[in-house]
């Protein structure tokens, strides 16, 4: 079992469930070390003062804040406490929320919330269990550290998971982004975007999606540890063109998938199909007029046939002897 990055308890009205927090993700990015240029020699830093120059230990610093430019004042470590929150080993909930009113841009860390000790079990299921069926998350306050948060429990499969999240002042505003905001986009242009994403739709699988660059360096690392020679192929250069038509970008991109795509393979494209309304409409999406079918030489033939027959039946109705009266 994961280590507990920190034991409390989560509060609301007058029950109180005793918890341990867990990390839910560990990060596998590769690390490297520094070296000097054509040496083994390792880079080291120091905390050097700017002034004299020599190496300065931990206990001799402070912290300090620029207040304007070249002027900061310095806070003592004394002092930094007095301003740190109260702490406390509770998660105060204060409400409980829709969980579509919380945008994951909000969410910072996630942790595994774990009941601690088998008295807390019923309490901790009966809280995931009611949120679920409310389809409401709860949202409070918590001390981790030295640092307030505010946090977001909610119920993941069979166990609650916590979401720290960024204070309001923390997520920047779109307001500033240079981005079109009313885009005019044509019904047909928007058909075939829909098609597209039908065509590509499938079933999330995180298994699917690997760090490849990870797995390449890490080769790299292994043939080269072995004495192997590293070639270093050129660069392949990417074609970082302009979509001039954007409807021939969306039709090429639908072509190559129904030749073979993932997502849910030519059952989906045929979904697409039929819900842009088949090849004939597509044709009338791109700005096409259908025609009607031509009619075969067949057709044709046994046409001018019937017409001629219909022409000579007074004809002969003209040469045929009268019958006398008996």
């Amino acid at each position: 079992m994961p280590r507990a990055m920190w034991s409390g308890s989560i509060s609301f009205g007058l029950v109180n469930i005793p918890i341990n927090l867990m990390s839910a993700t560990e990060s596998h990015r590769v690390g490297f070390h520094e070296f000097e240029h054509g040496t083994k020699s390792r880079i080291r830093y120091r905390r050097v003062s700017e002034s004299s120059g020599r190496e300065v230990p931990w206990e001799k610093i402070e912290k300090g804040f620029e207040v304007s430019k070249g002027r900061y004042v310095i806070l003592s470590d004394e002092e930094l406490e007095a301003a740190e929150p109260h702490k406390s080993h509770t998660i105060d909930v204060e409400r409980f929320v829709p969980l579509g009113e919380i945008d994951p841009v909000n969410w910072a860390q996630t942790y595994y919330v774990a009941p601690d000790g088998e008295a807390a079990a019923k309490a901790y299921g009966l809280l995931r269990q009611a949120m679920e069926k409310q389809g409401r998350v709860a949202i409070g306050r918590f001390v981790m550290r030295t640092k307030e948060y505010v946090v977001c429990v909610r119920p993941l499969g069979d166990i609650l998971a916590l979401h720290t999240m960024y204070f309001p002042d923390e997520v920047r505003s779109t307001k500033d982004l240079d981005v079109p905001r009313k885009a005019h986009v044509g019904k047909q242009e928007l058909a075939l975007a829909e098609q597209l994403i039908t065509s590509l739709s499938g079933p999330w699988d995180p298994s699917e999606y690997k760090d490849t660059f990870k797995e390449r360096v890490m080769a790299l690392v292994r043939k080269k540890d072995k004495g192997e020679d590293i070639a270093v192929a050129p660069a392949e250069k990417e074609d970082g063109g302009k979509v001039i038509d954007l409807m021939a970008a969306l039709k090429a991109t639908l072509a190559q998938g129904s030749k073979g795509s993932k997502g849910t393979g030519k059952g989906a494209a045929k979904a697409g199909r039929s819900q842009a309304g088949g090849s004939k409409e597509e044709d009338t999406a791109a700005g096409r007029t259908k025609r009607s079918p031509r009619t075969t030489r067949t057709e044709r033939t046994t046409s001018g046939a019937k017409r001629q027959a219909a022409r000579a039946r007074p004809a002969a109705r003209r040469k045929a002897p009268q019958r006398r009266a008996g």
